[in-house]
């Protein structure tokens, strides 16, 4: 349960938040409805999309403050990209991991790293791997932040395909991976990530890498034109065992409307 993060209201193509103690305005495509309320007083305004967009500020906000989950403590920001630094929805993912009880994860495109940490405190060992210098620096600051330096996280700057290419060669294995691929990226060398090209190979080197008993794998994606029954169908081929798949989503804090933000897969083995 979310305390630092509330969707306050949403329609007309546009979200309005609560992140910590600021409220931001936020494009988003899939707010077909009308709003509460045209009156949203917000401290920043994300305009544009995040290709070409910036952020209108209309009061004091610092390049970052300080928000938690439970008792993880993460650094927030606007970035150039719309983004915060972190999506709240993913806690749904996170909630599911935690019984599970995996005790060696692989984390792929890990970025600022808040499910490395929910796993990590509680001492399942983690490889969390990101292609961003940036992100892995605003991991591994979220880390400290959160007093957990002396958990087993290793942070890995490298292309995923490439990190777990070598994985399989030194024969690691992992009993549970994540995977939360963008649409389309660059490797730390230029490597070119496209998410229907790249994610079948990925997966099939992430099948490679487990271990022989295995407990989880979860895939999540975002702005995609795939529905959730294609990775559904997808990840049942790689791993021919049943996959579980459908939306992540949040509630609107005053009205039953629940947005849909991204769509996702798992596998418990």
């Amino acid at each position: 349960m979310w305390e630092d993060y509330e969707l306050l209201d949403s329609g007309h193509l546009k979200k309005f938040e609560r992140a910590g103690i600021y409220k931001f305005i936020r494009p988003e495509p899939q707010a077909i409805w009308s709003p509460i309320s045209t009156n949203w007083q917000a401290d920043a305004e994300f305009l544009g999309d995040e290709e070409i967009g910036h952020w209108k500020v209309n009061t004091k906000i610092p390049s970052r403050w300080e928000m938690h989950y439970q008792d993880i403590k993460f650094w927030a920001e606007m970035t150039p990209f719309r983004h915060l630094g972190f999506f709240p929805e993913q806690s749904i993912q996170w909630e599911w991991m935690a019984p599970i009880k995996a005790t060696n994860v692989l984390n792929l495109f890990g970025y600022t790293g808040l499910a490395s940490l929910m796993l990590a405190k509680n001492g399942t060992k983690v490889t969390h791997v990101d292609a961003s210098k940036k992100a892995i620096k605003w991991a591994r600051d979220n880390q400290a932040l959160s007093k957990l330096e002396d958990k087993p996280i290793r942070w890995i700057l490298d292309d995923v395909i490439k990190f777990t290419d070598r994985e399989i060669r030194r024969n690691r294995k992992y009993d549970g991976i994540i995977l939360d691929p963008p649409k389309f990226g660059h490797g730390p060398s230029g490597e070119i990530w496209k998410f229907e090209e790249s994610l079948p190979k990925l997966l099939l080197n992430c099948k490679k890498t487990l271990s022989d008993t295995p407990k989880f794998i979860a895939l999540t994606a975002y702005a995609l034109r795939f529905s959730a029954t294609s990775l559904g169908n997808l990840m049942q081929e790689v791993f021919n065992t049943p996959a579980v798949c459908g939306e992540l989503t949040i509630k609107e804090k005053n009205r039953n409307i629940i947005l849909g933000n991204a769509i996702y897969s798992r596998i418990t083995f």
